[in-house]
């Protein structure tokens, strides 16, 4: 890296904490292109530039949000574990002068292949494993916490599912700043605790990366449920293991990571915290143009629940019909 870069954009939740060893200040880009004042108008700009109709929103977004800061030289790619449109966008962002580095998570989760992964990027990085492994153990107290909020969500209903979606989501690059955002998270928890206690039913587990809607979450609320599983922002969010004495170092909770692997380790996490949440339906959710979508197949042959699959296009409220089938959705779960 170059002395004068602090900021790297990453396209998915990477190892961060090889990014903070290396004095390195993380920038989700996801994050970065949904928070716009405008996300519509960034995937509009992309289109103007040339990018296809057919392709998927986010990688527009992100592609015009990276290219409106170039204070951001720096891109981190996850090239295997992601979005199959990925190595275009590096591509894309190489033309345009960034300098663009690959992460590449072993489909078959072999460790040896993911230490020696980690191992790279933490070269190419200019730190070391044993700086992340610091960095790993520094983050601990931020992620019990975290952990806490996830279980007043559905243990007694004092955080809401839409502030757990946003909290977790946010946990990918800890908006910047590690240490600033553990503040907040700490005087949320403290607020929260003078909540009254609540039992919402039914209970569901949203699947699937993070919605462009704007309002699915508070529209379940609306129509008398509540998310209390938000499976992927959970999974980026790196909770501590289930058991706190189970060993762990950063290979190992990359490993149990789910989301960049085969979908069946996925559906074990999946149906484990569904038993545990006692969820009566689950909402999968599928980015219109992203290969994820033919795991809709794979998911309702494996988990016993009901299950809603919503696709989604553009960044904006639910339209009427998935509206509507949210409604008849949710009837039959009464």
């Amino acid at each position: 890296m170059r002395a004068q870069e602090t900021k790297i954009g990453i396209t998915s939740t990477v190892p961060v904490e090889l990014v903070l060893a290396a004095g390195l200040t993380p920038v989700d880009l996801n994050n970065r292109f949904i928070n716009d004042p405008d996300p519509a108008g960034l995937v509009e700009r992309a289109e103007g530039l040339g990018l296809p109709r057919t392709l998927c929103a986010w990688i527009k977004g992100i592609y015009a949000w990276a290219l409106g800061h170039p204070e951001v030289a720096t891109i981190l790619a996850v090239t295997q574990g992601d979005c199959s449109n990925t190595q275009a966008l590096m591509e894309l962002l190489t033309l345009a002068g960034r300098r663009v580095i690959g992460f590449g998570y072993p489909h078959d989760r072999d460790e040896a292949s993911l230490r020696a992964s980690l191992a790279g990027l933490a070269r190419q990085l200019g730190t070391d494993l044993a700086q992340g492994e610091q960095v790993r153990r520094s983050l601990l107290p931020l992620r019990r916490d975290l952990d806490r909020l996830d279980e007043l969500t559905w243990t007694t209903g004092q955080v809401s599912g839409a502030e757990n979606h946003l909290w977790l989501v946010s946990a990918s690059d800890f908006d910047g700043d590690p240490a600033a955002f553990h503040t907040r998270l700490s005087g949320f928890l403290a607020e929260v605790q003078a909540r009254a206690k609540r039992a919402p039913v039914p209970r569901l587990g949203l699947l699937g990366v993070p919605p462009i809607m704007s309002d699915l979450h508070r529209t379940v609320v609306e129509l008398g449920a509540e998310i209390v599983f938000n499976e992927v922002p959970r999974q980026f969010a790196m909770l501590p293991p289930e058991s706190q004495g189970q060993d762990e170092d950063l290979a190992t909770q990359y490993l149990r990571y789910t989301y960049p692997y085969d979908v069946f380790h996925r559906i074990a996490d999946i149906a484990r915290q569904s038993e545990r949440r006692a969820l009566a339906g689950l909402i999968h959710y599928t980015q219109t143009f992203c290969f994820r979508q033919a795991q809709d197949l794979i998911l309702r042959a494996r988990l016993p629940l009901p299950i809603l699959t919503l696709e989604g296009d553009s960044s904006g409220p639910l339209d009427a019909r998935t509206r509507l089938r949210l409604e008849a959705f949710l009837e039959r779960l009464a």
